[in-house]
């Protein structure tokens, strides 16, 4: 079963790195005109979230329990739905920087009606599901504390942004949808 999930991973990682890929060769960002980047921080140590989680695999001898593997195989898929669902419907607004165009829209469809940062919650999700196979697993709570470190900078400072274009509007927003964790304030 290890080598099932273990695959299963892989086909999901490159359909989830897929769906950026492909939106930044389909159409390109409008240019932002107003930046945060004290959010360059957040996806730093989101990286090293990453890095840490897979720089430390399981001992040889170490393999992922059934149960682990099963949640694995859940949660890397959803994950993947997730980010393709957020991007789409993101459109045109989707970039690395935390920024807003002059044209920039409060998406509020889609995953967007769920969560405020979708795509942050299937980068959550791949990194637990990895975390769930590959990882030493003393290692997978650091990884995710600092991976969710980084993710809360970004959430932060990209709602700054958001409220100070939109105010009310966004307040409404924030007040009855959650940042990117379900059930989380």
């Amino acid at each position: 079963m290890f080598v099932i999930g273990w695959a299963w991973l892989i086909v999901c990682w490159i359909l989830w790195l897929l769906v950026f890929v492909a939106r930044r060769m389909r159409s390109k960002s409008p240019e932002a005109v107003v930046m945060a980047p004290v959010a360059r921080w957040g996806i730093l140590l989101q990286g090293s979230g990453y890095a840490l989680l897979w720089s430390f695999p399981r001992s040889p001898g170490e393999t992922a329990r059934a149960p682990l593997i099963a949640a694995s195989m859940i949660l890397a898929p959803a994950s993947v739905v997730l980010a393709w669902w957020a991007v789409r419907h993101l459109g045109k607004q989707w970039r690395v920087q935390a920024g807003l165009s002059a044209d920039h829209e409060l998406v509020q469809t889609g995953p967007y009606r769920l969560l405020r940062h979708p795509v942050y919650a299937s980068m959550l999700g791949m990194l637990l599901a990895t975390g769930l196979i590959w990882t030493w697993w003393p290692l997978l709570a650091p990884a995710l504390a600092v991976f969710l470190a980084g993710t809360e900078i970004r959430v932060r400072a990209e709602d700054r942004l958001l409220a100070s274009r939109f105010g009310d509007s966004f307040g409404r927003y924030r007040s009855r949808v959650r940042a990117y964790i379900p059930l989380v304030r």
